[in-house]
């Protein structure tokens, strides 16, 4: 079932043994993956267990799971009983749907070609109209959906096409129509927090809003976004970091909104009542999508 703890523990375990998660690195809180997985905390909560007891994970009270090891700590006589057992149950699935031996030989040598997948799913850029724009949408999909991506600007197309996947925005697809077969395409739809929307819209008494960012040739294309998503009616006042500085209109103003590229920078500086990091939401469908390529192959 790929929403059993035994499936999350082998999608895990994979993607330890690819390096998509380091050693040293924090696993999700299995609140969190749950979230992302649409599946409870207990199941996650489980599934990391198994991934403890071969020595895979370790957990820490008060600070989640650290990946302790890019292996299992299981002999070569016991990785070959259980893959001997696992071939044996997969044979006899084969044999039961009324493949013959030729046939499943045929399988078993495509497969094996396709070993490389694992690698490929490390190859994953999400595109933006700028790069900052890129990281937005980069870090919902890795809040919401906990898949994580490089970040590339229309601009690096040649780049790009290096990569075996790519997140790009459904306005933008078109921009790669003629991308090679070998790169997987994946359109997203997305819109800005609702939450977001809501809380900008309550402080409509606001004259002007303030937009930080962390490159200036996002500064309109974020402005429109925002004013096709609510009707504010005052101004916006924006700027982009420069360095360790924060642009000198945020002293003075009420409301600041500011992208994840520069989120250190302003959080360290602004009440946290005086501003709004902007954050996409994917569509239903994307996040099923994305959630797909990861975890249920």
């Amino acid at each position: 079932m790929k929403n059993s703890a035994k499936h999350i523990a082998d999608r895990i375990r994979l993607m330890i043994a690819t390096k998509q998660f380091q050693v040293g690195e924090l696993l999700p809180s299995t609140r969190e993956l749950g979230r992302q997985l649409e599946v409870s905390f207990h199941t996650v909560r489980k599934a990391y267990g198994h991934l403890e007891d071969e020595g895979l994970i370790t957990g820490e009270q008060g600070r989640g799971f650290t990946v302790n090891r890019q292996n299992t700590s299981l002999d070569k006589s016991e990785r070959l009983e259980i893959g001997a057992g696992k071939l044996k149950e997969l044979l006899e699935e084969l044999i039961g749907y009324g493949l013959d031996e030729s046939e499943i030989e045929t399988l078993f040598g495509e497969q094996i070609s396709y070993l490389e997948w694992p690698d490929r799913i490390q190859s994953i850029a999400t595109i933006g109209e700028t790069k900052e724009l890129a990281t937005i949408l980069s870090s919902s999909i890795k809040d919401q959906v906990g898949v994580k991506s490089d970040t590339l600007s229309l601009d690096d197309y040649d780049k790009a096409l290096t990569y075996d996947a790519l997140f790009i925005p459904i306005q933008l697809v078109s921009e790669f129509h003629g991308a090679g077969d070998s790169i997987r395409i994946m359109p997203v739809v997305y819109h800005y927090d609702a939450d977001i929307l809501i809380s900008i819209v309550a402080r409509a008494a606001l004259d002007a809003i303030g937009l930080v960012t962390a490159q200036e040739e996002s500064i309109q294309k974020i402005i429109s976004q925002l004013k096709s998503a609510i009707n504010f009616s005052g101004s916006f006042v924006a700027g982009a970091t420069y360095g360790k500085s924060l642009p000198l209109f945020v002293r003075n103003t009420d409301l600041v909104v500011y992208t994840p590229a520069c989120a250190r920078l302003v959080e360290q500086k602004v009440p946290e009542k005086k501003r709004l990091k902007l954050q996409y939401i994917l569509s239903d469908k994307s996040a099923d999508m994305i959630r797909s390529e990861l975890w249920d192959q």
